[in-house]
């Protein structure tokens, strides 16, 4: 069954965590780069508030919303998202991607 539609709004959510409490805002600052890159129509990098302590765990979140699966590919592959992966694999420790089919 597929669940892409090509009509179909994208949520791309990602949640990263940093291997220490410093690199917070060298993860952050990485994935901003990631603003510039001109496939999504929303795009957000956000501190977690960690209001709720039962997910601390957090202290990023990367939140984009992409027209279709092909602008979220082409996002992807995009030169400028290797160089952020290359800034923020050593740094974070953790890393949950998901994306979501909005109709």
């Amino acid at each position: 069954m597929a669940l892409w539609k090509e009509a179909a709004l994208i949520r791309h959510i990602v949640f990263f965590s940093a291997r220490a409490d410093e690199d917070v805002d060298a993860v952050r600052s990485g994935l901003q780069l990631l603003g510039s890159i001109p496939h999504s129509s929303v795009f957000e990098v956000s501190l977690n508030t960690k209001v709720d302590p039962l997910c601390d765990a957090v202290d990023v979140v990367v939140y984009a919303e992409f027209a279709d699966q092909a602008a979220l590919a082409a996002y992807k592959s995009h030169p400028i998202y290797a160089e952020a992966t290359r800034k923020v694999r050593p740094l974070r420790e953790m890393r949950y991607s998901a994306d979501i089919v909005s109709r």
